[in-house]
């Protein structure tokens, strides 16, 4: 229980910086009338991206309407297909967010294979700071820790009580008090006045079960340590991908120019993949012996 503890204080440390960085946006003083007023449209600070919303897919759409295309081979096949799709109603944010996912996913695979950060594999990281955009971060990580908590806690008093189940029953029970423990927090948004907590769907709780039920998974097969540590590493990585998502920047550029972004990450994939030399963690794990 400790160590449980120790996950939750270590979850909460690392969500301390993204609180001082959303408050510090938040106090941004909005522009007045006698400023001077840019023609380029801006993308809004930190948007969900599975929203459509006015306020959201106007800039994406005034963005594109502004670019001045080509032809359309051999340089722009993709930039016409994007707006053809617009056209016929596909949500530009929605596009944008595709062309984004396999970026997160390179940056997942960078962590793992040249850094030596693990997580939950490639999936679970992306999929996690998907949900971070549509909640929020301090709102996911902290549906999370609950959900985490919960399972972890009745797993514990399974075991107390002597209660042997196989493994589906028993991970379809812990499911069932995941839920109410979900539902819990969802009944306690009207006294925390939270109208996040209110507005969360149901697609984002089902991306954090999914990691709470890997965490229960490596913690019964493995030892309470390791399911920790990955748990620390993936939530890490999902905050890092979730600024990347949330980038206005990154956002433009990937509509702009989707096929130098997909050129740029499968070129970065294929070399990566050609590396088989130490990871960092790995350089100042055996620093010793590499010095001596």
């Amino acid at each position: 229980m400790r160590k449980l503890v120790s996950f939750l204080f270590l979850a909460v440390f690392l969500v301390s910086p993204v609180l001082v960085f959303a408050q510090t946006e938040e106090t941004v003083e909005p522009v007045t009338e006698s400023a001077e007023i840019v023609a380029t449209p801006t993308l809004p600070l930190r948007p969900d991206l599975t929203e459509k919303t006015e306020e959201l897919v106007r800039p994406f759409e005034k963005l594109l309407e502004e670019q001045e295309l080509g032809p359309v081979w051999p340089t722009n096949p993709i930039k016409y297909a994007i707006r053809g799709a617009i056209s016929a109603g596909v949500p530009p944010n929605t596009l944008v967010l595709l062309l984004l996912l396999p970026v997160i996913a390179a940056l997942i695979a960078a962590a793992r294979h040249l850094v030596g950060i693990r997580g939950f594999g490639i999936f679970l990281p992306a999929a996690l700071a998907v949900t971070f955009v549509a909640t929020g971060p301090v709102v996911g990580i902290g549906m999370f820790l609950v959900i985490v908590a919960v399972s972890t806690s009745t797993r514990i008093t399974l075991r107390k009580l002597k209660i042997k189940l196989q493994y589906l029953p028993r991970m379809a029970l812990i499911l069932l008090f995941v839920v109410m423990g979900v539902m819990g927090v969802l009944f306690a948004a009207p006294v925390f006045d939270r109208p996040d907590l209110a507005d969360v769907s149901i697609f984002p709780v089902l991306i954090l079960v999914l990691l709470a039920e890997d965490f229960s998974r490596v913690q019964l097969g493995k030892s309470a340590k390791t399911a920790v540590s990955l748990t620390t590493e993936t939530l890490i990585l999902a905050l890092v991908s979730y600024v990347f998502l949330t980038s206005p920047r990154v956002q433009q550029f990937a509509l702009l120019n989707p096929e130098i972004l997909i050129l740029l990450v499968a070129v970065f994939n294929f070399f990566m993949g050609k590396y088989v030399g130490l990871r960092l963690r790995e350089f100042w794990r055996f620093r010793k012996l590499i010095s001596g």
